[in-house]
């Protein structure tokens, strides 16, 4: 008998968060690179460190058992010295569980920026390539159909991910900098099956499309900024997803964001840099984000906690 699951916090995935399959980000700035392969760091962008690395830790649905948790290590380069095509890497550790579902990956990205001085500006293409490994907890699920039986082995498979993007970023002749593009950070669309001894079930993925622009428009000192910026996401037979964001980097090194969705999502992000103001040659940044829903749709789904860490240097 082939039989199809329906799964409660795939239920609530659809109805809080438009059925976006990826994981989900309140400083998505801070993590653009996962969202798009070519897009530049933030602190590059802003602070013209090259080299990257970070952690980022996002709990959602507090309150709620099974809700998602995702864990990113991640880290990028670009050789901003470089000319013509200045070269391009970074990579980074994916794991993403909700509820008997998880997702754990390992990903590498290449690409190469197009500019005769890539710290000025310049139009980034790469590719990601990375494993992932689908896991379910069968003892977890609750099926469609009474008297199906699922059993309580846990189900794996691995599979291969590419990812494709292009970004743009410029600074302006006053010193701000403008910066956009787009992605499709999951290109290969995937059926899952899994089969036991009391049949066949599945679970499909589909494309995600991205699309990511914004503005660091610097105050007078040239090191704080006001920066708007959006973060439009669109799968299939979902409806079309946008973030409005709007985050300010005050004197003492203290930045303080908020937005809202589309989604009906409430975003706030706050933390604090760490270096030139304690004597770094370095940058060290903590940041704090969290999400609300205020939608009248569905059921309540909890508040979201993330936390971002990330150290930058200038190689």
């Amino acid at each position: 008998m082939k039989r199809s699951i329906l799964l409660p916090f795939l239920l609530l995935f659809v109805l809080s968060l438009k059925a976006q399959q990826l994981p989900l980000f309140t400083q998505y700035r801070e993590n653009a690179t996962l969202l798009n392969p070519a897009a530049m760091e933030s602190d590059f962008l802003s602070a013209a460190q090259n080299m990257t690395f970070g952690v980022s830790i996002r709990s959602q649905w507090s309150g709620i058992s099974g809700g998602p948790k995702t864990r990113v290590l991640r880290g990028s380069y670009v050789n901003s010295q470089a000319g013509g095509a200045a070269f391009m890497a970074g990579g980074h550790i994916l794991s993403d569980i909700t509820g008997p579902t998880g997702v754990t990956g390992i990903y590498g990205r290449a690409g190469a920026v197009i500019s005769p001085d890539p710290e000025y500006g310049g139009i980034a293409l790469a590719l990601s390539g990375g494993l992932v490994q689908y896991k379910i907890d069968a003892d977890e699920i609750v099926l469609r159909d009474d008297g199906d039986v699922l059993g309580t082995q846990s189900y794996s498979q691995l599979h291969p991910d590419v990812g494709v993007g292009v970004f743009a970023y410029q600074v302006l002749g006053d010193g701000d900098v403008i910066y956009g593009g787009i992605s499709v950070p999951q290109v290969l669309g995937l059926d899952l099956a899994f089969t036991d001894e009391n049949g066949e079930f599945g679970i499909q993925r589909v494309q995600h499309y991205y699309g990511h622009v914004g503005l660091y428009k610097f105050f007078r000192d040239g090191e704080n900024f006001i920066e708007p910026s959006v973060w439009f996401k669109y799968t299939p037979n979902a409806p079309f997803n946008a973030d409005f964001n709007l985050r300010v980097r005050l004197p003492g090194s203290i930045w303080v964001g908020t937005g809202l969705s589309t989604a009906k999502n409430f975003h706030l992000d706050l933390g604090f840099d760490l270096g030139d103001n304690v004597g770094f040659d370095n940058l060290l940044k903590f940041g704090y984000g969290y999400d609300y829903s205020f939608s009248a749709f569905g059921p309540f789904v909890g508040s979201t906690h993330e936390l971002n860490l990330a150290i930058s240097f200038e190689r």
